[in-house]
């Protein structure tokens, strides 16, 4: 059970995106909700930001119902409020919209008081040469620390 720390992470996200800003928001969620991520089960690879209602949602995260003998049912794959102050959404929600950049969510923690915060990373996508040059950056980094660690 997760206290505080990482509840969730979007691995794929940095090497599908290049990251250009993040940003720390809360999300509502209900009590069945909660628990379910406090038990790290929740899977947010196809998740996304977006805009619906002047508001910001988050959408396609998967949290798993809570099988715990709490009898609320909630949606899975449910849109997800995210909560930001105005003028950081007016900013992001521009971006998107005039720069073509995606709102990408990286992972869901708590804080230490115990709320659940989602990290965004206001993202551009990287063209398949792009995510080349970082897999064989990442092998000969690999390469290099077991080079000198073996000497």
């Amino acid at each position: 059970m997760i206290s505080h720390g990482v509840a969730a992470q979007n691995r794929k996200a940095r090497f599908d995106f290049k990251i250009l800003d993040t940003i720390e928001a809360g999300i509502v969620l209900h009590g069945a909700e909660v628990k379910s991520l406090r038990l790290g089960r929740a899977q947010m690879t196809d998740a996304w930001a977006g805009e619906r209602d002047g508001e910001l949602y988050l959408f396609n995260l998967y949290i798993p119902e809570y099988q715990g003998g709490v009898f609320a049912r909630f949606d899975v794959r449910g849109a997800r409020k995210l909560l930001v102050k105005r003028k950081e959404r007016n900013k992001l929600l521009s971006a998107v919209a005039r720069d073509r950049q995606t709102l990408v969510p990286l992972d869901i923690h708590f804080n230490p008081r115990g709320l659940a915060k989602v990290t965004l990373g206001l993202a551009e996508g990287k063209q398949k040469a792009d995510k080349r040059q970082a897999a064989a950056e990442r092998d000969w980094a690999r390469d290099k620390a077991r080079l000198l660690r073996n000497r």
